[in-house]
Parts: C-alpha cells; structure tokens; sequence
C-alpha cells in the first residue's frame, strides 16, 4: 500500500472558521495527509484568521468593500487588470443572464476581478495543491477560477456547501431545507465551477430532520457532518484518487446531457 505524499492546502475563509479549523485539526492529527501554508479572507475581521495565526499559519486579508465602492461610484475610472476580459467572462459565466442590466453584470466582474487579481498575488506567493473554501462567502468568477483550475480532470478548488445539491444553492442552504418542509438534510463536497454551488460533487452526508427540529438544531447536526466530510474528500485528493470526467447521458426523449462528475479511484 502507497502512503499519501503530504499535498500543500490553502484556505479562503470570509467568518468563524470552523470548518477551518476543523481542516487544521485533520492536518495537525494526521487524519488528512496535507499541510495549510496559507489562510486568506475577504474579511479582515475574519475569526478564522486568528485560528490560522494560533498555528502559525500565514494570512492576508483582501477586503472586497472598498474596491466594490470605487467600481460603483466611478466605473471608468477603476481599471481591471491587464490579462482580463470582459467578454471572456461574460461568455463564461452564469451569474448573469441575457436579460440582466449590462452595466450592472460589467461592475460586478471588474471588481471581482480586481479583488481577486489580488487574491491570486497572495496565494502565489505560495505553493499549493488545493484551495478550499471554508466559509468563503463570495462568489469567483471565471478570471479567478480558470488561474487555479489549470487540469481540467483535476480541479483544485474545494467547497462546502450546507444542503445537499444540487437542492438549495445560495447562502442559507439549512434555513432553505428547513424552510422547505425536507425529510432529510446534509452537507455537500464539491469542486467549483462557473456557476453557484454547481459544480461536481465529491460527497455527501445526509441527517434526519425530526418533527421538534428547528433551524438551529439542524444546523448544528449539519456543521457535526460538515467537519468530518470535508476532511475525508480532502484526504482522497490527497491520495490523488479524484478525478472529474465528462459524462454524457441519453435521455428518454432521445436529448443528450452532459455532465462532469467526479469519480473516486481505488486507493493504489
């Protein structure tokens, strides 16, 4: 049996941090074969920035508040940076559709660009496997995503998401299940893509929602589910068994979809 090489995972967090922390334990006990080299945030006020600092883990902040304000106030005048292009973007993405304001879908791409143009200056400053998103409350747009998913069958930016997807995507994915009426809840691993919480899934864990069950209580179930699965997918991309293809299924009607999953190999 092949033991894991130790892979080099850096972080993107925007509050508490707990699924952080959660990944920092996992490294520290040897439950995941990784080292965090960096923690960054969108949120100087971040207290998952004083976790990483309490181990001696590198941090930087890129606050996304001020360069949104210079974009609106006045748009001409911010430039984005030299390698971007908005019809790129524009082509790529999903965040906006044909019907959405022009100028609004423009402003919100130059200063995503311009944020994570800085985003992409700090982390290059170190070399990393794996980007996770523990509790990274921005959406990345194409600029970002297509600098660090260099291997199309190897994607190298993780999320968490708290609902099972493809079902309630967005921010409050436990207060949409409870609000729903669902049976059943959980927490999803996956690799991002262009759109919100849409790309391939990695794993999943599932809990039951009983009738006295308020948003709280299975909140808390789910963070418990959240703190062990996340770890766990990121040891298998440690044992490089992940591997995302391109699928295409024939449906009954005849149409064809394509889909990317991700397959998990057998442990060599």
């Amino acid at each position: 049996m092949q033991l894991a090489e130790k892979i080099r995972v850096g972080a993107l967090i925007s509050g508490g941090g707990t699924n952080l922390q959660a990944i920092i334990d996992a490294c520290e006990s040897g439950k995941i074969d990784a080292t965090m080299v960096f923690v960054g945030s969108d949120n100087p006020d971040a207290y998952g920035l004083e976790r990483a600092q309490n181990q001696r883990i590198p941090t930087f902040v890129v606050d996304y508040k001020p360069i949104v304000r210079d974009v609106k106030k006045d748009p001409q005048a911010v430039l984005p940076p030299d390698d971007f292009s908005l019809d790129d973007i524009i082509q790529k993405q999903s965040l906006y559709d044909k019907q959405s304001d022009p100028e609004t879908a423009r402003n919100f791409f130059i200063s995503r660009a311009i944020a994570e143009f800085a985003l992409l200056e700090n982390m290059n400053t170190f070399s990393f496997d794996l980007l996770v998103l523990a509790g990274f409350m921005r959406n990345l747009t194409p600029y970002f995503i297509d600098r660090v998913n260099t291997d199309t069958s190897c994607p190298r930016i993780m999320n968490i998401h708290p609902a099972l997807l493809p079902s309630f995507p967005g921010v409050d994915g436990y207060g949409d299940t409870f609000r729903y009426g669902c049976k059943a809840g959980g927490c999803t691993v996956h690799f991002i893509d262009y759109g919100e919480d849409s790309g391939p899934i990695i794993g999943q864990r599932t809990f039951q929602i009983e009738p006295d069950d308020t948003i709280d209580s299975i909140k808390k179930k789910g963070l418990a589910m959240e703190w062990e699965l996340y770890p766990e997918c990121i040891q298998l991309y440690a044992e490089n068994r992940l591997k995302a293809v391109k699928k295409t299924f024939q449906l009954d009607s005849g149409q064809t979809y394509e889909r990317t999953i991700v397959e998990i190999l057998p442990f060599k």
